[in-house]
């Protein structure tokens, strides 16, 4: 990642499961059976930089195995902050 997350994950929504996730096979054989959900979320994350942006992101979610993979998808602001 070269992000880091900054406070919680809000407006999370369930993209796909089971079989509709094309990374099914994938997710299994790397982290292991359990009930794959592909999900997103809105997330204010630290850049490498130091900039704090406001950003879409996906991950996904295993019952007992918790999120792995998380992306950036897109940014929801214009502007940034430097904290």
């Amino acid at each position: 990642m070269d992000f880091e997350i900054v406070g919680e994950i809000a407006v999370v929504e369930t993209i796909a499961t089971g079989h509709g996730i094309r990374d099914l096979r994938r997710l299994r054989k790397s982290y292991g059976k359990g009930r794959w959900r592909k999900m997103k979320g809105i997330a204010r994350i630290r850049l490498t930089t130091g900039r704090v942006r406001l950003a879409e992101l996906h991950w996904y979610e295993g019952h007992g195995i918790g999120k792995k993979e998380i992306r950036r998808k897109r940014y929801l602001d214009d502007d940034y902050e430097t904290t």
